[in-house]
Protein backbone atom coordinates (compact mmCIF):
# COMPACT_ATOMS: atom_id res chain seq x y z
CA UNK A 1 0.00 0.00 0.00
CA UNK A 2 1.29 3.56 -0.81
CA UNK A 3 -0.01 6.66 0.68
CA UNK A 4 1.46 10.40 0.86
CA UNK A 5 1.31 12.18 4.58
CA UNK A 6 -0.85 14.74 4.69
CA UNK A 7 -0.55 15.76 8.42
CA UNK A 8 0.28 19.39 7.77
CA UNK A 9 -0.19 21.74 5.01
CA UNK A 10 1.24 25.46 5.35
CA UNK A 11 -0.33 28.18 3.68
CA UNK A 12 2.08 31.22 1.99
CA UNK A 13 1.49 33.73 0.26
CA UNK A 14 2.43 33.76 -3.06
CA UNK A 15 3.49 37.82 -2.51
CA UNK A 16 6.00 36.71 -0.01
CA UNK A 17 9.43 35.51 -1.04
CA UNK A 18 10.71 35.13 2.09
CA UNK A 19 8.17 33.00 3.10
CA UNK A 20 8.33 30.83 0.12
CA UNK A 21 11.94 30.30 0.67
CA UNK A 22 11.33 29.38 4.01
CA UNK A 23 8.80 26.68 3.20
CA UNK A 24 11.39 24.52 1.53
CA UNK A 25 13.09 24.28 5.07
CA UNK A 26 9.63 23.08 6.87
CA UNK A 27 8.63 20.10 8.51
CA UNK A 28 5.39 20.52 6.74
CA UNK A 29 4.06 17.65 4.08
CA UNK A 30 2.61 20.49 2.21
CA UNK A 31 2.74 23.82 1.32
CA UNK A 32 0.21 25.97 -0.33
CA UNK A 33 1.17 29.41 -2.29
CA UNK A 34 -1.45 31.11 -2.22
CA UNK A 35 -2.44 33.34 -4.95
CA UNK A 36 -5.80 34.01 -2.90
CA UNK A 37 -7.26 35.66 0.22
CA UNK A 38 -3.59 36.01 1.31
CA UNK A 39 -2.53 38.49 -1.35
CA UNK A 40 -3.92 42.40 -2.37
CA UNK A 41 -5.61 42.79 -5.56
CA UNK A 42 -2.64 44.86 -6.36
CA UNK A 43 -0.28 42.43 -5.95
CA UNK A 44 -2.21 39.30 -7.78
CA UNK A 45 0.35 39.62 -10.63
CA UNK A 46 3.54 39.84 -9.19
CA UNK A 47 2.28 37.18 -6.47
CA UNK A 48 1.88 34.90 -9.73
CA UNK A 49 4.70 35.42 -11.42
CA UNK A 50 6.85 34.71 -8.21
CA UNK A 51 4.91 31.40 -7.67
CA UNK A 52 5.07 30.08 -10.61
CA UNK A 53 9.23 31.16 -10.74
CA UNK A 54 9.24 29.11 -7.25
CA UNK A 55 7.41 25.67 -8.06
CA UNK A 56 9.67 25.41 -11.54
CA UNK A 57 12.85 26.15 -9.37
CA UNK A 58 11.95 22.92 -7.20
CA UNK A 59 13.45 22.28 -3.79
CA UNK A 60 10.06 21.52 -2.13
CA UNK A 61 11.69 17.80 -1.41
CA UNK A 62 9.33 15.24 -0.45
CA UNK A 63 6.53 18.25 0.36
CA UNK A 64 3.40 18.26 -1.82
CA UNK A 65 3.24 21.57 -3.28
CA UNK A 66 0.05 23.21 -4.10
CA UNK A 67 -0.78 26.57 -5.73
CA UNK A 68 -4.26 28.12 -4.38
CA UNK A 69 -5.73 30.30 -7.62
CA UNK A 70 -8.34 32.98 -7.34
CA UNK A 71 -12.25 31.43 -7.27
CA UNK A 72 -13.96 31.01 -10.79
CA UNK A 73 -16.09 34.23 -10.67
CA UNK A 74 -12.95 36.70 -9.74
CA UNK A 75 -11.19 38.09 -12.52
CA UNK A 76 -7.76 36.61 -12.01
CA UNK A 77 -8.70 33.33 -12.25
CA UNK A 78 -7.82 31.84 -15.66
CA UNK A 79 -4.78 33.86 -15.59
CA UNK A 80 -3.89 31.74 -12.47
CA UNK A 81 -5.12 28.78 -14.12
CA UNK A 82 -2.89 29.39 -16.96
CA UNK A 83 -0.10 30.04 -14.72
CA UNK A 84 -0.68 26.96 -12.44
CA UNK A 85 -0.70 25.01 -15.71
CA UNK A 86 2.62 26.20 -16.62
CA UNK A 87 4.19 25.52 -13.21
CA UNK A 88 3.23 21.89 -13.39
CA UNK A 89 2.45 21.65 -9.27
CA UNK A 90 1.64 19.12 -7.18
CA UNK A 91 -2.07 20.09 -6.95
CA UNK A 92 -4.02 23.14 -8.00
CA UNK A 93 -6.54 24.16 -5.33
CA UNK A 94 -9.83 25.95 -6.31
CA UNK A 95 -11.44 28.02 -3.83
CA UNK A 96 -15.44 28.61 -3.75
CA UNK A 97 -16.15 25.08 -5.38
CA UNK A 98 -20.30 24.62 -5.21
CA UNK A 99 -21.02 21.93 -7.83
CA UNK A 100 -19.39 19.12 -9.62
CA UNK A 101 -20.02 20.85 -12.87
CA UNK A 102 -17.26 23.62 -12.17
CA UNK A 103 -15.21 20.96 -11.38
CA UNK A 104 -15.69 19.47 -14.93
CA UNK A 105 -15.51 22.76 -16.20
CA UNK A 106 -11.60 23.28 -14.79
CA UNK A 107 -10.95 20.02 -15.78
CA UNK A 108 -11.67 20.67 -19.57
CA UNK A 109 -9.56 24.35 -19.34
CA UNK A 110 -6.36 22.43 -17.98
CA UNK A 111 -6.97 19.14 -20.71
CA UNK A 112 -7.26 22.27 -23.30
CA UNK A 113 -3.99 23.66 -22.08
CA UNK A 114 -1.82 20.30 -21.77
CA UNK A 115 -1.81 20.59 -18.32
CA UNK A 116 0.81 17.91 -16.66
CA UNK A 117 -0.81 14.66 -15.76
CA UNK A 118 0.85 14.20 -12.54
CA UNK A 119 -0.62 18.05 -11.74
CA UNK A 120 -4.08 17.48 -9.52
CA UNK A 121 -7.03 19.30 -8.73
CA UNK A 122 -8.25 20.31 -4.92
CA UNK A 123 -11.55 21.68 -4.20
CA UNK A 124 -11.97 23.89 -1.05
CA UNK A 125 -15.37 23.28 0.55
CA UNK A 126 -16.31 26.77 2.04
CA UNK A 127 -20.04 27.90 1.54
CA UNK A 128 -23.20 26.55 2.79
CA UNK A 129 -24.05 25.22 -1.07
CA UNK A 130 -20.66 23.38 -0.77
CA UNK A 131 -21.85 21.27 2.06
CA UNK A 132 -25.22 20.91 0.79
CA UNK A 133 -23.79 18.93 -2.53
CA UNK A 134 -20.46 17.97 -1.02
CA UNK A 135 -21.44 14.17 -2.15
CA UNK A 136 -22.06 15.08 -5.60
CA UNK A 137 -19.00 16.98 -5.20
CA UNK A 138 -16.95 14.13 -3.96
CA UNK A 139 -18.31 11.86 -6.68
CA UNK A 140 -16.88 13.99 -9.64
CA UNK A 141 -13.64 12.11 -8.64
CA UNK A 142 -15.06 9.48 -10.56
CA UNK A 143 -14.33 11.08 -13.91
CA UNK A 144 -10.94 11.26 -14.10
CA UNK A 145 -10.75 14.13 -16.44
CA UNK A 146 -11.80 16.42 -13.20
CA UNK A 147 -8.46 15.19 -11.72
CA UNK A 148 -9.78 15.80 -8.44
CA UNK A 149 -8.05 14.29 -5.77
CA UNK A 150 -8.97 15.81 -2.41
CA UNK A 151 -10.92 18.59 -0.27
CA UNK A 152 -9.71 21.42 1.80
CA UNK A 153 -12.06 22.66 4.13
CA UNK A 154 -12.66 26.31 4.57
CA UNK A 155 -14.03 27.16 8.27
CA UNK A 156 -13.14 30.72 7.87
CA UNK A 157 -15.41 31.38 5.25
CA UNK A 158 -18.36 29.00 6.62
CA UNK A 159 -18.21 30.47 9.82
CA UNK A 160 -18.50 33.59 7.89
CA UNK A 161 -21.49 32.48 5.72
CA UNK A 162 -23.49 30.56 8.16
CA UNK A 163 -22.70 33.05 11.44
CA UNK A 164 -21.52 29.49 13.28
CA UNK A 165 -19.24 30.45 15.80
CA UNK A 166 -15.57 28.84 16.62
CA UNK A 167 -15.96 27.58 20.10
CA UNK A 168 -14.08 25.20 21.32
CA UNK A 169 -14.77 21.38 20.18
CA UNK A 170 -16.16 23.14 17.07
CA UNK A 171 -19.94 21.87 17.51
CA UNK A 172 -21.65 24.13 15.45
CA UNK A 173 -19.43 23.08 12.84
CA UNK A 174 -19.17 19.02 13.42
CA UNK A 175 -22.31 17.70 11.35
CA UNK A 176 -20.43 19.60 8.66
CA UNK A 177 -17.33 18.69 8.80
CA UNK A 178 -18.28 14.86 9.76
CA UNK A 179 -20.71 15.46 6.26
CA UNK A 180 -17.30 16.02 4.20
CA UNK A 181 -14.97 13.09 5.68
CA UNK A 182 -17.55 10.72 4.58
CA UNK A 183 -18.21 12.18 1.25
CA UNK A 184 -14.34 12.14 0.62
CA UNK A 185 -14.19 8.70 1.78
CA UNK A 186 -17.09 7.47 -0.67
CA UNK A 187 -15.37 8.50 -3.47
CA UNK A 188 -11.79 7.61 -2.24
CA UNK A 189 -9.92 11.04 -1.87
CA UNK A 190 -8.15 12.69 0.36
CA UNK A 191 -9.81 15.64 2.75
CA UNK A 192 -8.30 18.46 5.30
CA UNK A 193 -9.21 19.78 8.22
CA UNK A 194 -9.20 23.77 7.87
CA UNK A 195 -7.21 26.04 9.65
CA UNK A 196 -6.98 27.19 13.73
CA UNK A 197 -7.05 30.91 14.13
CA UNK A 198 -5.65 31.80 17.40
CA UNK A 199 -1.83 31.66 17.02
CA UNK A 200 -1.34 32.21 20.62
CA UNK A 201 -3.40 29.26 21.99
CA UNK A 202 -1.01 26.20 20.99
CA UNK A 203 -3.13 23.90 23.61
CA UNK A 204 -7.08 24.63 21.86
CA UNK A 205 -5.00 24.10 17.98
CA UNK A 206 -3.25 20.81 19.64
CA UNK A 207 -6.48 19.73 21.05
CA UNK A 208 -8.43 20.56 17.55
CA UNK A 209 -5.61 18.69 15.73
CA UNK A 210 -6.57 15.37 17.49
CA UNK A 211 -10.55 16.20 17.43
CA UNK A 212 -9.38 16.60 13.49
CA UNK A 213 -7.70 13.17 13.52
CA UNK A 214 -9.84 11.51 15.18
CA UNK A 215 -13.16 12.54 13.36
CA UNK A 216 -10.83 10.76 10.00
CA UNK A 217 -9.03 13.83 8.05
CA UNK A 218 -5.86 12.70 6.58
CA UNK A 219 -4.17 16.41 8.29
CA UNK A 220 -4.86 19.56 8.92
CA UNK A 221 -4.56 22.79 6.93
CA UNK A 222 -2.19 25.57 8.92
CA UNK A 223 -1.41 28.97 8.72
CA UNK A 224 2.10 29.32 10.30
CA UNK A 225 5.14 27.51 11.11
CA UNK A 226 4.85 26.69 14.36
CA UNK A 227 1.65 25.10 13.98
CA UNK A 228 3.90 22.31 11.61
CA UNK A 229 5.01 20.37 14.81
CA UNK A 230 2.05 19.72 16.95
CA UNK A 231 0.15 19.09 13.88
CA UNK A 232 2.56 16.51 12.66
CA UNK A 233 2.79 15.13 16.08
CA UNK A 234 -1.02 14.63 16.32
CA UNK A 235 -1.77 13.39 12.94
CA UNK A 236 1.26 10.45 13.00
CA UNK A 237 0.02 7.48 14.38
CA UNK A 238 2.31 6.40 17.56
CA UNK A 239 4.51 4.15 18.36
CA UNK A 240 2.06 1.55 20.22
CA UNK A 241 -0.67 1.78 17.56
CA UNK A 242 2.07 1.30 14.61
CA UNK A 243 3.30 -2.08 17.07
CA UNK A 244 -0.48 -3.62 17.48
CA UNK A 245 -1.17 -2.74 13.25
CA UNK A 246 2.00 -4.94 13.06
CA UNK A 247 1.10 -8.16 14.73
CA UNK A 248 -2.90 -7.78 13.46
CA UNK A 249 -1.17 -8.11 10.07
CA UNK A 250 1.14 -10.81 10.77
CA UNK A 251 -1.90 -12.80 12.68
CA UNK A 252 -3.76 -12.38 9.73
CA UNK A 253 -0.52 -13.55 7.43
CA UNK A 254 -0.32 -16.97 9.20
CA UNK A 255 -1.03 -19.44 6.55
CA UNK A 256 -3.01 -21.38 9.16
CA UNK A 257 -5.48 -17.94 9.18
CA UNK A 258 -5.24 -16.96 5.53
CA UNK A 259 -8.66 -17.80 5.09
CA UNK A 260 -10.10 -16.34 7.96
CA UNK A 261 -12.34 -13.37 8.60
CA UNK A 262 -11.79 -13.58 12.24
CA UNK A 263 -8.51 -14.18 14.29
CA UNK A 264 -8.10 -14.56 18.31
CA UNK A 265 -5.10 -12.11 19.42
CA UNK A 266 -4.12 -11.36 22.50
CA UNK A 267 -7.47 -11.88 24.18
CA UNK A 268 -9.67 -10.54 21.76
CA UNK A 269 -11.07 -10.63 18.50
CA UNK A 270 -9.74 -9.34 15.47
CA UNK A 271 -11.92 -8.87 12.04
CA UNK A 272 -10.49 -8.75 8.65
CA UNK A 273 -11.07 -5.11 8.23
CA UNK A 274 -8.69 -4.59 11.72
CA UNK A 275 -5.93 -5.77 9.19
CA UNK A 276 -6.99 -3.94 6.22
CA UNK A 277 -6.86 -0.15 8.63
CA UNK A 278 -3.53 -1.94 10.03
CA UNK A 279 -1.80 -1.90 6.72
CA UNK A 280 -2.93 1.48 5.96
CA UNK A 281 -1.47 2.89 9.35
CA UNK A 282 1.82 0.94 8.74
CA UNK A 283 2.12 2.25 5.44
CA UNK A 284 1.71 5.72 6.68
CA UNK A 285 3.90 5.14 9.24
CA UNK A 286 6.37 3.94 7.03
CA UNK A 287 6.14 6.65 4.63
CA UNK A 288 6.63 9.41 7.28
CA UNK A 289 9.62 7.38 8.61
CA UNK A 290 10.69 7.62 4.73
CA UNK A 291 10.39 11.24 5.06
CA UNK A 292 12.99 11.78 8.39
CA UNK A 293 9.96 14.15 10.03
Amino acid sequence: MTVRPRRSVLYMPGSNARAIEKARTLAADGVILDLEDAVAPDAKEGARKRVVEAVKAGGFGAREVFIRVNAIDTPWHADDLSAATHAAPDAILVPKISDPDQLEIIGRRLLDMGTAHRTRVWAMIETPVAILNVRAIADAARDSETRLAGFVLGTNDLAKETGARFVPGRSPMLSWLSTCVLAARSAGIAVLDGVYNDLSDMDGFAHECREGRDMGFDGKTLIHPNQVGPCNEAFSPPPDEVAQARKIIAAFDLPENKGKGVVALDGRMVERMHADIARRTVAIAEAIAARGA
